[in-house]
């Protein structure tokens, strides 16, 4: 099925649209529900106002990624790895983080 240049609204349910092309498509305000979305590619992608809810995002990797005001909560961490990032105004359960990284450097150096 081919849809171009066209404004419609689409009930898919049931359905297996896997290797599916979406370019230069608005989706804003639609709603996925138990969908599998695994080793697909996203370049380009506006979610700012997104909510995710109950997700699997291991194996993610995220670059070149504006993530201001970014909230994660009850979520499993295990074997996460942030670097070269901007890390102003962060905190891990109320504490800035950078804060936490001078007091650790700081501990590394006097260690040495």
């Amino acid at each position: 099925m081919d849809i171009h240049k066209q404004k419609t609204r689409l009930s898919v349910r049931g359905s297996d649209v896997a290797g599916s092309i979406f370019d230069d498509v608005n989706l804003s305000g639609a709603t996925y529900e138990n969908v599998n979305m695994s080793g697909g590619t996203y370049h380009n992608i506006n979610l700012s106002g997104c909510s995710f809810d109950d997700l699997n995002m291991s194996g993610w990797k995220i670059g070149n990624a504006n993530m201001s005001g970014l909230r994660v909560s009850n979520a499993n961490l295990a074997g996460a790895s942030i670097v070269n990032s901007r890390l102003e105004g962060m905190t891990i359960d109320g504490v800035d983080v950078t804060d936490l990284l001078v007091a650790w450097r700081e501990k590394q150096a006097g260690q040495k």
